[in-house]
């Protein structure tokens, strides 16, 4: 294999990636182990098959707070012939060694460059004020940055999540939980399960908590699945790409509650109703709200009658779980790292 047929297979699998760049990465760290360490054979992929995903592993979890949750399969196809097989990453690793961490610096270029339009993102959160935030500017910056569109479905479940847990907040719900004192002879039986599990014994029936919606946290590279959850009933699932019939076969069939909220663009609505018909789901699905909808709710958060006590803590959610989700768009440490490997002094007009 020549080094331009390499260098393409590489950049395909950058361009692929979300922004975390989990794949990349771990080509980055194989190159960099061959080249310090000199302790595998490029060209026999059980020297690092396995290996090369703690190697991966280490960097990601100060940068990214996280590891891949990505099936062992989808994580294993890197090695594909349709992605970067071995006789890609050995021509990969003579340009590496040659040029003393070439290809390792290209990787973590882009993904400094990744993190740069991420901290944008996030700057343009942190600097807005209630005036002038814009929920449609802030999700166009990421339509307009290729390096980030793949990972806009997390930007839309944080800005969906922001303004409902900071409206049920605000709205100050309580959840009551009691007890059928009918029962309170099967709660004297299971008297330990029932203080453990519900919170609830003999002297103390019932209880009242605040209501609150939560994030489930990193999905599948599917896009599957459960994205938030309330306590007081519905599950949550944000989708702002298109909807076919398995992905709303996945939602409903991966989600047991009853009442779910399925939040979705505009177009898409009409869509989403006549495959929920069709399938016979229509009775689980407690709403539909619509991108126009949240479009309306932020301007009433922002600059409505009570925006005063709503407009500051929606901007800071929405800050706080960028950062939480990308912790790199809010890390230092991440240069400290990449000037400690020297990456700074190399160029190459090839590796631009």
């Amino acid at each position: 294999m020549e080094l331009t047929q390499a260098k393409i297979a590489l950049d395909n699998i950058i361009r692929k990636a979300r922004v975390h760049l989990y794949k990349p990465i771990q080509i980055a760290e194989i190159l960099y182990r061959d080249r310090v360490n000199k302790d595998i054979d490029l060209s026999d992929l059980e020297t690092y098959r396995t290996k090369s995903k703690k190697w991966r592993d280490v960097i990601c979890i100060p940068f990214l707070g996280r590891t891949s949750t990505s099936s062992a399969r989808y994580q294993g196809d890197i090695f594909n012939k349709s992605a970067v097989p071995p006789e890609a990453i050995t021509v990969l690793g003579v340009e590496n060694r040659a040029k003393n961490g070439i290809v390792e610096a290209y990787v973590y270029d882009r993904f400094k460059q990744r993190y740069g339009q991420m901290s944008t993102a996030l700057n343009y959160s942190r600097e807005a004020n209630k005036e002038s935030f814009d929920l449609e500017e802030f999700i166009e910056l990421f339509w307009n940055e290729p390096g980030l569109r793949r990972s806009l479905d997390k930007i839309y479940e944080i800005v969906v999540y922001s303004l409902f847990s900071v409206i049920v907040e605000e709205l100050d719900v309580q959840i009551e939980v009691s007890l059928n004192l009918e029962k309170i002879e099967v709660l004297k039986e299971f008297e330990t399960f029932a203080e453990k599990v519900i919170c609830i014994n003999s002297e103390k029936t019932s209880f009242k908590s605040p209501a609150n919606i939560n994030r489930v946290g990193v999905t599948n590279a599917a896009d599957r699945g459960l994205d938030m959850w309330a306590n007081f009933g519905p599950a949550i699932q944000i989708k702002h790409l298109s909807l076919n019939e398995q992905l709303a076969g996945d939602i409903v069939a991966t989600v047991t509650s009853d009442r779910i909220v399925i939040v979705c663009k505009d177009s898409e609505e009409s869509v989403v109703k006549s495959l929920l018909n069709q399938l016979g789901w229509k009775s689980r699905i407690q709403s539909i709200i619509t991108e126009s909808e949240l479009i309306e709710w932020y301007e009433k958060a922002l600059r409505g009658s009570f925006s005063d006590g709503i407009g500051d803590k929606l901007l800071r959610s929405i800050s706080d779980e960028i950062v939480l989700e990308f912790p790199s768009a809010d890390n230092s440490e991440f240069m400290d790292f990449y000037k400690g490997r020297g990456y700074h002094e190399l160029s190459d007009s090839l590796w631009k």
